[in-house]
């Protein structure tokens, strides 16, 4: 196939099509997925054994009321559990989703997770310690705006 052709069927220029093939453009993922499709080629992932690795699902769930997304850098929290939301602290109705904000809260919760499930990878390390959280005044902190938090490990 020439690059004519190739541009033509991918709906880009000829000069595009000749400058992505001697390295002087990197294109875009939608541009190769174009390019590769005229050929009848997919883009994949794959893990370093070769594998492809699947696109992560979306659920209804990982959106607000108004139809946003939660935060990509915050892991989403599927029925919390009392103390888990900021608006607990005032009484009201616990959503069926949320998620910590506190950075310092979510790395030690996610160390510890990461040794429980992942058992081989951590066989011959000691546990992270677990992360209870208080507040000054006693109470359990949600890392929503709550004030000084005292993280002890226990």
């Amino acid at each position: 196939m020439s690059q004519r052709d190739l541009a033509r069927w991918a709906e880009v220029s000829a000069a595009a099509v000749a400058r992505v093939e001697t390295g002087g453009l990197a294109p875009s993922v939608a541009l190769l997925e174009r390019m590769l499709g005229v050929a009848g080629l997919h883009l994949v992932v794959v893990d370093p054994e070769g594998r492809i690795v699947q696109p992560m699902r979306v659920w209804d769930e990982t959106y607000d009321g108004a139809g946003r997304r939660y935060p990509a850098h915050l892991s989403t929290i599927l029925d919390p559990r009392a103390g888990e939301w900021w608006g607990d602290q005032y009484g009201l109705a616990r959503p069926p989703e949320t998620f910590h904000r506190s950075p310092e809260l979510r790395e030690r919760q996610r160390r510890r997770s990461q040794w429980e499930v992942r058992v081989a990878q951590f066989r011959n390390v000691p546990p992270p310690p677990m992360c209870t959280v208080w507040l000054e005044d006693g109470r359990p902190a949600t890392g929503w705006g709550d004030g000084p938090l005292g993280i002890a490990d226990g």
